[in-house]
Order: C-alpha cells, then structure tokens, then sequence
C-alpha cells in the first residue's frame, strides 16, 4: 500500500506538498529522511522521469514532470508498480494544473501543503489493489512502466556522492588553474624584469651622465 507521499521541486530539492499523514506509521521518519537525500541528489544530477529504489522492504517511485517537480511515493515491494505510477500521475496532473506555473516562483518550504486534501483523497483509491477500479487499471498494459528497473537506494545514493566529489575536484581543479595562471604570469613579469632590468640601469647611468656634461658645460 501507499505509505509516504512527497512533493519537491527537482533544481534544489525544496518541499512543495506532503501527504501529512505518512510520519504516523512506525519507521516512516527515517524514510522521510532517505527521500529527502533523493531529492538532493536529484537536483545536482539528470534523473530520469520515472525511476524505482529500493530501500529494505520498501520501493521509492518518482516521477517528474515538464515543470521541474518530482513527485514521489512510498510502497511496500508487493505493491504493484503501475498502481503506484498511476497513483503518482493522478497527482501529477491535478498539480500541474493548479500550481504548474507557480513552482518556479516560491522560495518557502511547502508552499503548496493544502495539496495534502487532494493526495489524501487519492490515497484512499489505491490502498486496497483488490478493488474492481484498481483491477482494471492493473489489466491496463502501460509499456512505460514495465521499462522501469528498480536500483538499489545505496546504489542511488552513492552515485550521487560520486558526482558530489567529482563536483568537487572541478571546482578545486579550477581553483588551482587560476592559481597556476596567476604564477605564471608573475614569474614571467619576474623574468622580464631580470632581463632587461641591467639594460635600463645602465641606460639610466648614460643618460645621466649626459645631462650632467650639458649641465656642467
């Protein structure tokens, strides 16, 4: 059954909606916690619009849509995956209508909570797969979703460190480069010095010596 639904834009990870029951159930908080870290992966990497992750006994689905917001839920492994994409696409599209344009433009954390009425509402129509409504839907063959492979949420995770560090090494890499530019350009104006400065010492001793002859004569 569904039992976690979040709501976040995709560049930076924020919060947009939550179905506010979900930290009620035992060991919620630290799944709460796990798609949080998604989230934050998600906004420094290129995820694809669907995508499973496993997480002990449970399975991460998220979808995100053409407005940069990653709609993700909670299900346990027995609960089939096209219920839950299907679940997710009901809120997808009820949300892109009503706050579609806006998501760009709020900079506080959940902006859009009173979404919760909706998610909800729509819960409720997927937490019981015998019903004849969701027997249908099963009986639906929907291509996208038998493409969706499940990884592993440490798997994801880890990845995730990786583009973090190789982030990193960029901006250290890049950091050293205008280091190196500005050295160089100071041992060269050191060179330059040390090459011509006898040059212009002894064409100051000439020239002085001049001036003091006319000045004397």
């Amino acid at each position: 059954m569904v039992k976690l639904t979040l709501i976040a834009r995709v560049r930076d990870g924020q919060l947009l909606a939550e179905g506010l029951d979900g930290e009620k159930e035992e060991g919620m908080y630290a799944y709460k916690t796990q798609a949080k870290s998604l989230f934050k992966q998600f906004s420094t990497s290129k995820p694809p619009p669907r995508q499973s992750v496993a997480s002990g006994d449970m399975v991460f689905h998220t979808l995100i849509d053409e407005y940069g917001v990653c709609y993700l839920t909670l299900t346990d492994k027995a609960y089939p995956k096209k219920l839950a994409y299907q679940y997710l696409e009901e809120l997808q599209s009820e949300f892109s209508r009503m706050h579609g344009p806006q998501v760009d433009t709020v900079n506080r954390p959940y902006a859009f909570i009173k979404f919760d009425t909706f998610i909800q509402k729509t819960k409720k129509l997927y937490l019981d797969t015998r019903t004849q409504r969701n027997i249908a839907k099963l009986n639906q063959d929907i291509a996208e979703v038998h493409q969706i492979m499940t990884r592993n949420i440490n798997d994801v995770l880890a990845q995730g460190e990786r583009l973090d560090k190789m982030q990193e090494m960029s901006t250290l890499l890049s950091n050293d480069a205008r280091q190196f530019a500005v050295k160089a350009k100071d041992l060269y104006h050191q060179a330059l010095l040390r090459k011509y400065l006898p040059w212009f010492v002894t064409g100051g001793i000439v020239l002085l010596v001049l001036v003091l002859r006319l000045w004397l004569y």
